[in-house]
């Protein structure tokens, strides 16, 4: 059976620039109330009307505070969004649907994943967000909290599966030693997946990395042994320059000449007295015990 392709069209918003001040809305219900209440006390028939008519009106009073919108819908028809903070009156038939314009942020579950290489790790970010189209955010998406969740935490996924936990050549950008690029790179991506609901992210920080418990342990004598192996090899070279420092400077103050051989042991005697991890223990040569005296 052949679907139709769905194809989206966004509801863009439309602010209503000039809402109705709401002490005209109260002033006409008190005018329509007070005559009603007359035409109570006369007994006229239309008293009936006119109470009723009153509580419709003060039905089209609302309040909107700093940071908040109201998305109005008429009979299932988007009629436009009020931004403004303050008291108004609008069609008492509006459906009014407040929605907060305020900065939100949430912290993401901490997510099992792996990385580039296809070691688990574990990551967790905190996502900061606000509601930039509320004609987007209410009709665009069933609930766009909950959409805003799920697509962070997919996005989170994908960046993580896209780097390295940690780099192994110059350059290479890993989760571990480039936090800002990793940072900007999933707010760039979450910015994609939450266009269609009208969220802006203001910034996305990652809170928690680590390797899963299974390869912890494991990752952990890795880089141990690697900071080791890099720790020898600055040792070494720094040996290297002293010993050739010291030949030079022997050449140079005429001590003495070395045979080959000579040369050989010294720098072997130096090497194992820069290198070693134990304090070294000087042999002193007093001759031959068998030469004549």
């Amino acid at each position: 059976m052949n679907y139709p392709e769905r194809r989206h069209q966004p509801t863009e918003e439309r602010p209503r620039e000039h809402p109705t001040s709401g002490w005209v809305g109260l002033l006409l219900a008190l005018l329509l109330g007070g005559g009603g209440f007359l035409l109570v006390v006369r007994g006229e028939p239309p008293a009936v009307i006119g109470v009723a008519l009153t509580f419709v009106l003060l039905r089209g009073l609302f309040t909107l505070e700093p940071n908040q919108a109201a998305v109005l819908v008429f009979f299932g028809k988007y009629a436009g969004t009020v931004r403004k903070d303050g008291f108004f009156f609008v069609n008492p038939f509006y459906v009014r649907r407040k929605v907060s314009l305020r900065v939100r942020n949430f912290a993401t579950p901490t997510l099992k994943v792996n990385d580039q290489r296809g070691n688990p790790i574990e990551i967790a970010a905190v996502i900061t967000w606000y509601v930039h189209d509320t004609g987007q955010a209410v009709f665009d998406v069933d609930s766009f909290e909950s959409y805003t969740q799920i697509q962070s935490e997919m996005a989170l996924r994908e960046v993580a599966g896209s780097h390295p936990y940690e780099s192994q050549a110059p350059g290479e950008v890993s989760l571990r030693s480039h936090f800002g690029d990793i940072s900007k790179l999933l707010t760039a991506t979450l910015r994609q997946h939450l266009a269609v609901a009208g969220v802006e992210i203001d910034d996305a920080r990652i809170t928690h990395l680590a390797y899963a418990a299974e390869i912890a342990h494991v990752m952990l004598r890795r880089q141990q042994a690697e900071a080791i192996v890099h720790a020898r090899e600055r040792m070494v070279e720094g040996a290297l320059g002293m010993i050739s420092g010291a030949l030079a400077r022997m050449e140079s103050d005429h001590i003495g000449a070395l045979a080959p051989a000579e040369r050989a042991t010294l720098v072997i005697n130096m090497m194992t007295v820069l290198l070693s991890e134990s304090p070294a223990q000087p042999v002193i040569q007093l001759g031959d015990r068998h030469a004549p005296a």
